[in-house]
């Protein structure tokens, strides 16, 4: 049986295939934490209805079909039995409530972000090119408050107001990272696991940072941002090996 067949009663297959593919990879390269992390991508115009990862369900088994189909703005959510885990809902229910422009939420605790978000200073110089990706569009919290419910999410959505603002340095926690697809996101999350390894590794000789100059890093990070494709074929390529390898991601 074909899959448009087999899944015919779900809506958004493309959205829901690369979701799950995100999360496969996310796995793979062990950027997850446990069954603790979540991500979510509006499927609505106003951004409000959502998909996301079932409650506790590890990235590495996750399937199309699984994703959760979530309404912001509903009330009962949390109180039916296939209801997402309650800190994914208290994250990514505010994201996709309050802030219009978040089309797509990955938020991880992958070792690199992490270590960047527990440190005093919590920025992102511009050492290198994927760093300087970064340069000026980054928040650091530095009011952690606990577990992620609802008064907590809200909180961290308030500072995403600035569309130019993608990453969310969440202190002593993990990372946050938007986009506007799928494909856009998930490229953010891993060149700032990486930029954040960089940096992390580099610390670690002890020797004095070579940081770029604001005009070379506003630069290079507007060069990036517009360099054609690059997040579309990286999607596209880590979903071509995943079905080489007959992963059952998308069904």
């Amino acid at each position: 049986m074909g899959r448009a067949m087999q899944f015919g009663n779900l809506t958004h297959w493309t959205e829901r295939t690369n979701l799950a593919a995100a999360f496969r990879w996310t796995a793979r390269l062990n950027m997850h934490e446990a069954v603790a992390n979540h991500f979510s991508l509006a499927v609505s115009d106003d951004g409000k209805r959502f998909l996301m990862n079932p409650n506790q369900r590890h990235f590495s088994r996750i399937k199309a079909s699984d994703l959760l189909l979530l309404d912001a703005d509903d009330p009962e959510t949390m109180n039916r039995p296939d209801a997402p885990d309650p800190t994914a809902w208290g994250l990514h229910g505010p994201m996709h409530r309050l802030v219009p422009h978040v089309r797509c939420v990955m938020h991880v605790h992958s070792i690199h972000a992490t270590v960047l978000a527990c440190l005093e200073d919590s920025t992102l110089p511009p050492i290198d090119q994927n760093s300087a990706t970064f340069y000026g569009r980054t928040v650091v919290d530095e009011n952690f408050g606990g577990l992620a419910f609802e008064e907590e999410g809200t909180r961290c959505a308030g500072m995403l107001s600035d569309p130019n603002a993608k990453v969310l340095i969440l202190g002593n926690h993990g990372v946050l990272v938007i986009g506007s697809d799928v494909a856009d996101t998930f490229n953010r999350l891993y060149h700032f696991e990486r930029a954040a390894e960089t940096y992390v590794r580099a610390l670690q000789t002890g020797k004095p940072l070579r940081v770029l100059s604001h005009e070379t890093a506003e630069r290079t990070a507007r060069q990036i941002e517009d360099y054609p494709g690059q997040a579309e074929r990286h999607l596209a390529e880590l979903k071509a090996i995943l079905d080489d390898e007959g992963s059952d991601y998308a069904s």
